[in-house]
């Protein structure tokens, strides 16, 4: 990158441009953006934070990009027609893809470790920023999602960290293609199931990320990174498994405990009790994707261990805003359907109800995905669990709007299970508060909208403004 340069964010305010907007800042860049969030007023707190950080922030109407030596960022979801990507043709500035930016700092570094997979890939990132923290490695990270273990008043949105920039790690994304662009020196790779292209793109893409490490982190317990890792050369792969005495990292007698796991690693000869903070057996299976990562950079098991113990978790990864009433309300980035299986399981080890608001994060998953979404729900909903949708996130652009949530809910109440499709969001709420009762659970579910963390703040203070009459 350009250390000098002028860099405009468009969608500054993203889970995945803020952290590479921080990053890019700490290595000399200027920085401004714009946010249709910032239009909308919503989410202040974030907007006046990066203000008082020296970033520049403009409306998202091209008013901000006016010079030709600015280098315009842009996802990989940002069309032609908005402004700041009009204006940037008209005045000559440069445009480059999130992707394209952050796999150039990626690929730049002596050393990478590139997450990658269908679900697990924040938390897992997350953890092995931790684990290289604690050794003393001082890795710079690009996550998608806040980790709890380095937020403070200070940086309360830190899904970034600023470290060496001969050793990066990052969060890496198969879901446009942009897999292909990272050439790491640790592959990791969590699961690879369906999501937003079909299985053979899938392939593809995550083979070639394989191929082109010098290690590769894999999972046994999904058949498809399985299969990855019957490919390849003798001493490439690390594997790991639930119970699977195969593998190099190996998990057994899980027991789930009220906010965590414990269980007993397996790593060669070697033995570890293993106590976590975070729940679920998905996560025991992240801890072990972790230790493969920064065993592949030399950091000892028993090193990862016990900084695993100190880990507190990523925001909205199964995040409890609290309780009133003896309700719990849970916040949970769950959106595809191995990702809302992981979370329906870990919560159903413990009694209560559940009571689900889940939105959709775009109409185009929910076409692709609309049988596993209604056989998921229908086969891990419990009798009285109650399922409740809004239409999917839609801040205009052009998509296939044919499949809505109302599909969903109706495949979801033919197979015996409660399911409605409200209006809104705000109908939802209002739904699950009339539902409410003492022991129940209400869990927040989706992604790629961080006003879903205020309405569970919401439902929080009603309830116990209820409890308190």
């Amino acid at each position: 990158m350009n250390q000098d340069a002028s860099y405009f964010f468009c969608g500054i305010g993203g889970s995945g441009m803020l952290p590479l907007a921080l990053i890019v800042q700490s290595r000399g860049g200027r920085i401004e953006g714009s946010d249709r969030a910032l239009d909308q007023g919503r989410t202040p707190e974030k907007f006046d934070w990066l203000r008082a950080h020296g970033v520049t922030l403009h409306p998202q109407d091209g008013s901000g990009v006016t010079r030709s030596d600015q280098i315009v960022v842009a996802t990989g979801a940002v069309e032609d027609t908005v402004p700041d990507i009009g204006a940037a043709r008209r005045v000559g500035a440069a445009i480059k893809t999130r992707p394209k930016l952050l796999s150039e700092l990626f690929n730049a570094a002596e050393v990478s470790v590139g997450v990658a997979g269908t679900s697990g890939k924040s938390t897992i990132t997350g953890m092995i920023a931790w684990i290289l923290h604690q050794a003393g490695r001082a890795p710079t990270v690009m996550n998608g999602a806040v980790m709890k273990n380095f937020a403070d008043a200070d940086h309360p949105f830190a899904s970034a960290l600023v470290g060496d920039p001969a050793l990066f790690v990052a969060e890496v994304d198969e879901s446009d293609g942009s897999i292909a662009r990272y050439d790491p020196t640790v592959a990791v790779v969590s699961n690879i199931s369906l999501d937003h292209k079909s299985m053979e793109e899938l392939r593809d893409l995550f083979g070639g990320f394989v191929d082109r490490a010098r290690t590769a982190v894999l999972n046994l317990d999904n058949p498809e990174t399985a299969a990855l890792a019957q490919t390849l050369a003798s001493g490439k792969a690390i594997t790991f498994g639930l119970g699977e005495e195969a593998a190099d990292l190996s998990a057994h007698d899980l027991e789930p405990l009220p906010a965590g796991m414990k269980f007993r690693l397996i790593a060669g000869r070697t033995e570890f009790d293993v106590v976590l903070h975070v729940p679920g057996a998905h996560n025991v299976a992240n801890a072990l994707a972790a230790i493969g990562a920064v065993q592949a950079l030399g950091v000892p098991v028993s090193e990862a261990v016990r900084a695993l113990e100190a880990f507190s978790g990523i925001r909205r990864r199964m995040e409890v805003v609290g309780t009133a009433g003896d309700v719990t309300v849970i916040d949970d980035f769950a959106h595809n359907p191995d990702k809302i299986a992981a979370t329906l399981k870990t919560l159903h080890a413990f009694d209560g109800r559940l009571l689900i608001l889940f939105q959709p994060h775009g109409f185009g998953p929910l076409k692709l995905m609309k049988d596993e979404f209604i056989q998921g729900f229908a086969g891990l909903l419990r009798l009285d669990d109650v399922l409740l949708m809004p239409e999917p996130v839609y801040y205009g652009g052009t998509t296939d709007r044919s499949v809505g949530s109302e599909d969903i809910a109706s495949g979801v109440r033919a197979a015996g299970r409660n399911a409605e499709a409200l209006a809104d969001r705000a109908a939802c709420g209002e739904r699950i508060l009339g539902l409410v009762r003492p022991g129940d659970r209400i869990v927040v579910m989706g992604a790629r909208d961080d006003t879903l963390s205020d309405f569970a703040r919401d439902l929080l203070n009603r309830l116990d403004q209820s409890a308190g009459r």
